[in-house]
C-alpha cells in the first residue's frame, strides 16, 4: 500500500481512505472520508473487489508496541474492545504464549444478525447469536473486534464495518441488541472505559456510546478516560459532555506511565 506509514505501522483512517480513493478516482472535489470513499469503491466496484483490497493491506504483520506489549503483562482477564481490523492483538498475545478468545462483529449478510466467535487455539469460528455468547470473563481474555476484522488465512471469512451502508446496519442492529453481545451488557455497565487515539468527531462513536447508555442504562455520570494526543476544543466539549476525563499525551507516554503506576482498566482500542 503506497499511502502506508513509511515504518510500516498500519495505516491511519485518512491513509485508508486516501489509498482507496486513489485506486477508485474518487472524486476530487469531495471531502475523503473513510465510510465515504469506502461506499462510493464498493458501488463502483462492487464489494467483493472492496474486501480483497482491505485484505492485502491488512494481511501483513504490523510491528507491535509498548500499547500490546503492556496489555499482555496484565496478569488479570481483561475485555478488549478494538475498531481496528488488524489481527496486531492476537498476534502480540499469541507470541507470548498467553490465551485469549475473539468475537467478531459481522457485515456478511449470510450471517445474518450471528457474530464469530473464535475460542482460545480454535481452527474454525462459531456462528453465534450475540444474546448467546457464553464466556466467562472473570477466567478468560476477549478481544471484542467491533468493527469487524481481517481472518488473514480464510479471506473469506473477513468482516468489515467500512461503508456508510455498514454503520447504517450496525447502529441498525443496535437499536435491536443484536449487535453488542448480551454477556457484555455488565461490565458496559459497571467497568470504567478508556480510550485510546478515539476522536468523538466521529459520530458512529458517539451513536455507540449513546446506545450503550440508553439501552444497557450505563450512568452517564460513571468516570472514564480518554487518551488523545492534541485533542481539537470541539472534541474535548464532546468528551467532557460524557464526563470523560481527558489526557493529551501521546499512547507511548500514557503506557509509560502505566508501568510507573501499575493502573489496569478495561481497554477500548
Amino acid at each position: 500500500m503506497e499511502d502506508r506509514d513509511s515504518t510500516g505501522n498500519i495505516p491511519t483512517a485518512n491513509q485508508l481512505a486516501t489509498h482507496l480513493a486513489n485506486k477508485i478516482n474518487f472524486p476530487n472535489e469531495e471531502q475523503k472520508n473513510l465510510a465515504k470513499v469506502a461506499q462510493y469503491y464498493q458501488v463502483v466496484a462492487g464489494r467483493t473487489p472492496l474486501q480483497q483490497e482491505l485484505h492485502d493491506i491488512f494481511n501483513c504483520d504490523f510491528p507491535s508496541g509498548q500499547l500490546h506489549s503492556y496489555l499482555t503483562s496484565i496478569e488479570k482477564p481483561i475485555l478488549i474492545i478494538t475498531t481496528n481490523y488488524d489481527d496486531l492483538i492476537e498476534r502480540t498475545f499469541s507470541a507470548h504464549g498467553l490465551s485469549y478468545e475473539v468475537v467478531i462483529h459481522t457485515t456478511d449478510p449470510s450471517l445474518g444478525n450471528n457474530i464469530l466467535w473464535w475460542q482460545s487455539n480454535a481452527p474454525q469460528p462459531k456462528r453465534v447469536n450475540p444474546k448467546y455468547l457464553d464466556i466467562d470473563l472473570e477466567h478468560v481474555t476477549v478481544i471484542y473486534k467491533m468493527h469487524g476484522a481481517v481472518v488473514r488465512n480464510q479471506p473469506e471469512l473477513d468482516q468489515y464495518v467500512i461503508t456508510e451502508d455498514d454503520y447504517i446496519d450496525f447502529i441498525s442492529r443496535m437499536t435491536k441488541r443484536n449487535a453488542i453481545p448480551a454477556i457484555f451488557a455488565e461490565p458496559f455497565q459497571k467497568r470504567h472505559f478508556l480510550f485510546l487515539g478515539h476522536g468523538l468527531y466521529d459520530w458512529n462513536l458517539r451513536v455507540v456510546l449513546n446506545q450503550i447508555e440508553k439501552q444497557l442504562r450505563r450512568p452517564r455520570n460513571m468516570k472514564s478516560w480518554a487518551i488523545q494526543y492534541q485533542p481539537s476544543p470541539l472534541e474535548q466539549r464532546f468528551w467532557q459532555d460524557r464526563g470523560v476525563e481527558v489526557y493529551d499525551m501521546t499512547i507511548d507516554n500514557f503506557i509509560g506511565e502505566l508501568l510507573n503506576n501499575h493502573v489496569s482498566k478495561m481497554v477500548s482500542l
